[in-house]
């Protein structure tokens, strides 16, 4: 099984070079990679390329890890930071942020220092919200319903604010909603980057009391796992991960769903160390793909996750219908 598992590893890195080396080459013009270190359009460009390719990898490692936690923690495989709410709330929260402060005169390194903490605060009031809901529904499919309706709640009050908006900041939102992955600056991807390690540590932090939560709390709390604690483990490293992403890239909808779907079908479920490298690498490498057709024929890259991911998840849906009338 494990060297099942590594050839799996060695075969998808494989795949990550070349899908790398690919995305570093598409774009308008031809670019020559010796000119980095210079100070030319060209060198520009090429580190245009780069952080693309890095914000995407970045995006590809937090928004699985997310997804997976979360569906281990409600033991739910259609839970996720978008399906739940939180990646609704978190645009929520940076459009307040973008329509309130059209009239401010803030740096712009300090705005982007804001999204993300306007982004991370409205994900993290989502996740306790549902996390206290969640001790009222007996049916923790209820969570599924009760994100959806927020997602509607925060669309609606999204789209009340676009309506007051003046044109640039309505403009400043549009793109942002895009997921405008070509024009973050080096400044943003090192702030990202933090981010994410922070969320990654958290992640680490809960990956072995889930192994202990997913064989039932009552063994669980015989094998000393503080639930508690768990609980908010899980909010603070989902939220961080979907949080970020979505603060610099814009939604990026239903990757957290399908991609631990995906990894459940290549390796042992109960394997949760092993899921959660797999996720990160198949998340990786998908995302990817999607910033090579995104940047190729110029559709952004958040309506190409959701025309991948919408059939996805219904072909899920309606297996686990077959299964349960069975």
């Amino acid at each position: 099984m494990l060297k099942n598992f590594k050839i799996t590893l060695f075969f998808l890195l494989f795949l990550i070079i070349v899908c790398f080396i690919i995305n570093l080459n598409v774009g308008y013009i031809s670019i020559d990679f010796s000119s980095i270190f210079q100070d030319t359009t060209q060198s520009t460009i090429v580190w245009l390329r780069i952080n693309r390719v890095i914000a995407i990898l970045l995006a590809g490692i937090a928004i699985p890890t997310s997804g997976f936690l979360l569906q281990e923690y409600f033991q739910n495989p259609l839970a996720g930071p978008s399906v739940l709410g939180i990646t609704s709330v978190a645009s929520l929260s940076v459009a307040i942020f973008i329509f309130l402060s059209q009239d401010w005169a803030i740096p712009e390194f300090l705005q982007n220092s804001f999204l993300g903490i306007f982004a991370i605060l409205g994900s993290m009031i989502m996740m306790f919200l549902l996390l206290g809901f969640s001790n009222k529904f007996s049916d923790k499919s209820y969570l599924i319903i009760f994100g959806f309706l927020i997602s509607a709640l925060s669309g609606a009050m999204v789209s009340i604010l676009q309506l007051y908006a003046n044109n640039q900041s309505l403009k400043n939102y549009i793109l942002w909603s895009f997921g405008a992955n070509n024009i973050l600056s080096t400044n943003q991807i090192f702030i990202l980057i933090l981010l994410i390690i922070i969320g990654l540590f958290f992640s680490f932090k809960s990956i072995k009391p889930l192994i202990g939560n997913s064989l039932g709390n009552a063994y669980a709390k015989s094998f000393g796992v503080n639930l508690n604690q768990l609980k908010y483990l899980i909010i603070i490293a989902s939220s961080l991960l979907s949080a970020s992403v979505t603060a610099f890239l814009g939604p990026i909808l239903f990757i957290g769903i399908v991609v631990p779907h995906f990894c459940r079908l290549l390796y042992n479920p109960s394997r949760l160390w092993h899921q959660w490298i797999l996720n990160m690498i198949l998340g990786i490498l998908i995302m990817q793909l999607f910033s090579i057709i995104s940047e190729s024929i110029k559709i952004p890259i958040n309506v190409i996750t959701s025309l991948f991911g919408i059939p996805v998840i219904l072909i899920m849906l309606m297996k686990s219908k077959s299964y349960t009338s069975q």
